[in-house]
């Protein structure tokens, strides 16, 4: 059979195959990350059927998706934005920075990995995925909450802190050495700066280049800027996804809601595209060696994001149901941990980093909606449980009826609260 024919057969079967799946996650109400996942392990090399012609148009598609990823999350946000969260939420992203980086970073040196796949991988424990905790918000109708404000002021700091971030392991997942990595690494965030600087003080000149009131020539201009300015960083070394991102946050008002409008049916196929390729590059042979400390990572950043959650709800006046959802909900990781994976794996640095990161993030986005759903009534009734048995225990002889005062009180810390809503929702970005 001719190449040309098979490459159609091939990629059209894919992306059938996407399209099913996605429909099916739709149906049980899920997230479709970890089928697209799935689908890749079942078609790349040990897999049920590896693709043969189509593979190398699939990477490429996969490049593609990422700077999509990225463009759109920089969309959300306006320059104004960027940095005021910066100003007033940095103690929640320094929390979380310190309490879901560190263990992945301590269990790549625990596994001898190195230096370099110890900051891989904290990148990987570290950020949430925004995609999954945002559809699971509006599925349990919590967008109104008061801690949903908190939890996206977190997934806003994270997405922040990639800008910085992704030029950091770029440079050291292409660095040579300790100097030609710290050249690398002062390009890659003096560029991030210049282009950063540029959007925030001449933003409103850039959108009105951009602008046009034909979709056509708006989608053309804004596409074409985007992977002009993504080539240009990645030859840099500053990571095309970052140039991306950088170039969302410059796009306001009217453009950047025709774009988001515009683009958002190729970044779901494109970024489609992405996690298949990264499913495509592990072997679902290589996934049982890594899967104990998968798991064991997933199970102990499950509680420091649960943790985080709650200390900055706390920390904004929450009640102390809002802060048990607000932990829950923030487990899942999706995304952007697969990006993060991506780069190391292109790079080729430890080898058993990609399933690692698979079988992570399969585990997490599993489990992700679960606990977003039942931390706050698990927590309640073990609080109840508590608290009734402190009522049941015998009064201290030497305190007349205070045992019983206690219990009253511990009563009234899980008595049913109302509802908490705000009056706008919209008050916390555009990222809702």
């Amino acid at each position: 059979m001719h190449s040309s024919a098979v490459f159609l057969i091939e990629f059209g079967a894919v992306i059938l195959g996407l399209g099913l799946l996605g429909r099916l996650a739709g149906r049980l109400q899920f997230s479709p990350i970890p089928l697209y996942l799935l689908a890749g392990l079942a078609f790349g090399e040990g897999g049920l059927l590896p693709l043969g012609t189509s593979e190398e148009f699939v990477a490429t598609g996969a490049e593609i998706g990422v700077i999509l990823l990225l463009l759109m999350l920089g969309l959300e946000y306006t320059a104004s934005d960027l940095v005021s969260n910066l100003k007033t939420q940095y103690r929640a992203g320094l929390v979380d920075a310190v309490l879901n980086a560190l263990p992945g970073a301590v269990m790549a040196l625990l596994l001898g990995w190195g230096l370099v796949a110890a900051v891989v991988l904290a990148g990987v424990t570290w950020i949430s995925s925004s995609g999954v905790i945002a559809k699971v918000l509006g599925d349990l109708g919590r967008l109104g909450n008061r801690e949903t404000p908190v939890i996206l002021s977190i997934l806003v700091l994270e997405d922040l802190a990639m800008a910085v971030y992704l030029p950091i392991v770029t440079a050291l997942l292409a660095g040579a050495g300790l100097a030609a990595g710290s050249v690398t690494l002062a390009i890659a965030l003096g560029v991030a700066g210049l282009v950063l600087f540029l959007a925030v003080r001449y933003g409103r000149h850039i959108s009105r280049f951009v602008s046009s009131d034909d979709p056509e020539k708006l989608l053309l201009v804004v596409l074409g800027l985007t992977l002009l300015v993504a080539g240009i960083a990645q030859q840099l070394q500053v990571s095309a996804a970052v140039g991306a991102f950088l170039v969302g946050i410059a796009l306001s008002g009217e453009v950047a809601e025709g774009t988001h409008h515009l683009l958002s049916p190729l970044r779901d196929l494109f970024a489609a595209v992405f996690f298949v390729f990264f499913g495509l590059h592990t072997d679902p042979a290589s996934i049982p060696p890594v899967l104990l400390p998968a798991m064991t990572l997933a199970v102990l950043t499950a509680s420091t994001k649960i943790a985080t959650g709650y200390w900055a709800a706390r920390r904004a006046g929450i009640s102390e149901r809002g802060r048990w959802r607000a932990g829950g909900t923030l487990v899942a990781r999706g995304e952007f941990s697969i990006v993060i994976a991506g780069l190391a794996v292109t790079a080729g640095i430890e080898p058993s980093l990609g399933p690692l990161a698979t079988a992570y993030v399969l585990i997490l986005v599993v489990l992700g909606p679960l606990t977003a759903r039942w931390t706050e009534p698990v927590a309640r009734r073990v609080t109840a449980r508590l608290a009734a048995r402190r009522e049941s225990a015998p009064a201290p002889a030497t305190a007349e009826g205070g045992g019983v005062a206690g219990a009253e009180n511990g009563g009234d810390r899980v008595a049913e609260e109302p509802r908490e809503t705000v009056d706008d929702p919209d008050a916390v970005g555009r990222r809702s």
